[in-house]
């Protein structure tokens, strides 16, 4: 039923943006390809995390295309590798579909639909695996600079005791350039 639910929410996201995209080639002037590429955005985000018996990488890179200066919609992937000593290690790996709303300059709202393998291992006595899909719908909100944004973000979707997030909001940073 939830994987029912999930893929529903999939195929409506890709079809609007689709549409969108699709739309905008229609409704434009004959332009030359490389018109497309002067809308195009690449960045994302690279995250580390040390502590004692304690390691979190991530690497998220993603490309967005503006659609005009106020909307964007683009598409991330994702890697994370976490390791508790004498507990667990695990690998995250998955892609995500991107929209950012800017209603000012300095004002960045975003939305995005995630999509992640989880694998989890117990190490030494823990012995345990889990492996499962987990869905995130992140909305955000944040302070846009130049190419920077900081800001929040909220997963609509979030579980208690998925393994995959601890919390359901998220603070970010985020570079397009």
């Amino acid at each position: 039923m939830k994987n029912n639910h999930v893929s529903r929410i999939l195929r409506t996201f890709l079809v609007l943006v689709t549409s969108i995209l699709t739309a905008q080639q229609y409704n434009s002037n004959i332009k030359s390809q490389s018109d497309f590429w002067d809308k195009v955005q690449f960045g994302g985000g690279l995250g580390l995390s040390i502590g004692t018996g304690y390691t979190d990488i991530t690497v998220a890179p993603s490309a967005i295309y503006n659609v005009n200066e106020y909307f964007a919609v683009g598409l991330g992937a994702q890697y994370t590798y976490a390791k508790q000593k004498n507990f667990y290690s695990s690998n995250l790996y998955g892609a995500s579909l991107i929209t950012l709303f800017n209603p000012i300059r300095e004002i960045q709202l975003s939305a995005e639909l995630e999509q992640l393998r989880v694998n989890v291992s117990g190490i030494g006595t823990n012995n345990f695996t889990n492996n499962f899909w987990n869905t995130g719908l992140f909305l955000g909100a944040g302070y846009r600079s130049g190419n920077a944004t900081i800001g929040v973000r909220y997963n609509v979707l979030f579980k208690e005791n998925n393994l995959a997030y601890s919390d359901a909001f998220m603070p970010f940073v985020r570079f397009y350039f």
